[in-house]
């Protein structure tokens, strides 16, 4: 039977309307959803799934396409281990996408997880696809700008990005949302781009067109904008060697999979229906940057400073 994505999307935003977990709030920054913008995205996946001839049954088969950021799912357990998250813990996701990580920490480590991004196409993929999945407990999602975040001050005991923050250009005012909505003590774990030692970027990348777009710090002042901010270091990894290693590993799998797929099968789901169709140039790009030098991979969890209690 056809999947309809108009029947799925209203049952899926109605139950978490009722439920209250979903609000939607304007964004102001045109470029950035202008960059993000995927018309039509729900459907495209469902028709991507029906093609394949996939089923969605748990928050496990959305692997390929709901954590669009380097080493996918394996990323998300390491940042989840560093940040110590464990059951009831609440747990911000900012620019949450589809909601991937959001019902991965929900699932497998009890969190109470609440994702915001920018992009209604997102949010409204994020709710559909944790319908889908019948989780015992889901995550909620909010439509919203991480610079004026619409949560009471004291709301979440983590807040967690994956390569969200270098879209932002004003981390001092990101850093202050952070730092209001997180208990004392509060942890803020990300997994990020910084710049690396040579000047410059090859564009088009997955968060940026063109030079405008991008809002890299280096590492040494992305350290010293979160000490300003109010977050004293737990720990930090560099992972630039471990994404390289990772890209390689997923060329190599295309590669054998283009090689023995039949000519006439359906693509497979992937994450060229959320980055779009210059995905490929995209991803070549991010690796001569990782390999030149002009980024790098970092993964760290910082406290918000204060006394706890």
């Amino acid at each position: 039977m056809r999947i309809e994505w108009a029947r799925l999307k209203a049952e899926s935003m109605d139950e978490k309307n009722r439920d209250g977990n979903m609000t939607d709030t304007k964004s102001p920054d045109q470029n950035l959803v202008g960059h993000y913008r995927r018309p039509g995205l729900g459907g495209s996946l469902l028709a991507a799934l029906e093609k394949a001839g996939k089923t969605v049954r748990s928050y496990e088969d959305t692997a390929a396409f709901d954590e669009f950021h380097m080493r996918g799912r394996a990323a998300t357990r390491d940042l989840a281990r560093f940040a110590e998250i464990g059951s009831g813990m609440r747990v911000l996701d900012l620019g949450c996408g589809l909601g991937g990580p959001a019902r991965l920490l929900t699932a497998e480590y009890g969190a109470r997880v609440t994702g915001i991004d920018l992009m209604e196409e997102f949010i409204e993929a994020a709710v559909m696809l944790t319908a889908m999945a019948k989780m015992d407990r889901s995550p909620a999602f909010v439509r919203g700008d991480m610079l004026h975040l619409p949560f009471d001050g004291k709301s979440f005991d983590a807040a967690w990005s994956q390569h969200t923050l270098m879209n932002i250009a004003d981390k001092t005012a990101l850093f202050g949302e952070i730092h209001r909505v997180l208990v004392a003590g509060g942890i803020l774990a990300f997994y990020d781009v910084v710049a690396g030692t040579l000047p410059g970027r090859y564009y088009p990348v997955q968060w940026a067109s063109d030079a405008s777009m991008d809002h890299l710090p280096d590492e040494s002042e992305m350290l010293r904008l979160l000490d300003s901010g109010g977050f004293e270091p737990v720990a930090l990894h560099d992972e630039t060697a471990a994404c390289l290693k990772w890209f390689e590993s997923i060329r190599s799998k295309m590669n054998k999979r283009s090689a023995e797929a039949p000519s006439d099968a359906p693509p497979a789901p992937g994450l060229h229906l959320v980055i779009g169709p210059d995905t490929a140039e995209k991803a070549a790009n991010t690796v001569s940057n990782l390999r030149e030098d002009r980024i790098r991979v970092i993964m760290g969890t910082w406290r918000k400073k204060g006394r706890v209690g």
